[in-house]
């Protein structure tokens, strides 16, 4: 995990260590909420990477179970297997809105659920990537807040040893450079992670339209073609 321990085992271990530990409590602190936005944001990480690869696979089984389905009740039956798919909640949304309808079929209604339910689907893929953001655009400054604090050491360093030694500004130094590291090593995997995760949604955004799309083509297909049974019998009434 990228932190300030993972700088220490880097550059060197005890040389680090000794500097963290020379660090005056204003860098600590720094260092410290640092740490808590690194902890958080990779933990989302590896949650939302897990749950996005398990949605992409299970979205096209269901795909591909879908249109080699003859029937919307046969598809229904087995869609709870390909759950952790966002397509399933848009599927189940339209397909609950047919049968509330009974009678003649309005495809605009239909679309209506599926649409709800799609953006139902987008706020939970979305749902903690704003920690995300946060981590990337605070941690920055966070880390520039230590850099300047440990310039200031670093001057008071200075005034107090009356002479421009490099004994006198090291520690202030220090804590500018660790502090400034930690910052970046915070938020660059935050931004990352961010900007593939949001194309990740678009990309499922477009993927449930173009399947609201191609489930109401078998709804009106289904609404305009009567069964086999039915057309025979219409057939024969007209020779009649």
């Amino acid at each position: 995990m990228l932190n300030p321990l993972l700088i220490a085992s880097v550059v060197g271990g005890d040389e680090l260590a000794s500097l963290l530990g020379q660090t005056g409590p204003v860098a600590k602190t720094v260092l410290v909420i640092l740490l808590c936005f690194s902890l958080f944001s990779w933990a989302i990480i590896l949650s939302k990477w897990s749950t996005f690869r398990r949605a992409r696979v299970q979205s096209s089984r269901f795909q591909r179970a879908f249109r080699r389905a003859t029937r919307l009740q046969d598809m229904a039956a087995v869609a709870d297997q390909f759950k952790p798919s966002p397509l399933v909640p848009v599927f189940e949304g339209g397909l609950e809105e047919l049968k509330r309808q009974g009678g003649p079929r309005n495809p605009v209604a239909i679309q209506r659920a599926m649409q709800i339910a799609s953006s139902e689907e987008l706020t939970r893929l979305e749902r903690r990537l704003p920690w995300l953001a946060t981590t990337g655009s605070v941690t920055p400054f966070v880390g520039l807040f230590g850099t300047v604090w440990g310039i200031i050491d670093a001057f008071q360093g200075l005034g107090t040893a009356g002479a421009a030694t490099l004994r006198a500004v090291a520690p202030g130094i220090s804590e500018a450079l660790i502090t400034t590291a930690a910052g970046l090593f915070a938020a660059i995997p935050a931004v990352i992670a961010y900007n593939f995760f949001v194309s990740e949604i678009r990309q499922f955004g477009a993927r449930m339209d173009d399947f609201s799309m191609e489930m109401l083509n078998n709804v009106e297909r289904a609404t305009v073609a009567p069964p086999p049974r039915q057309a025979m019998v219409v057939q024969e009434a007209e020779l009649r």
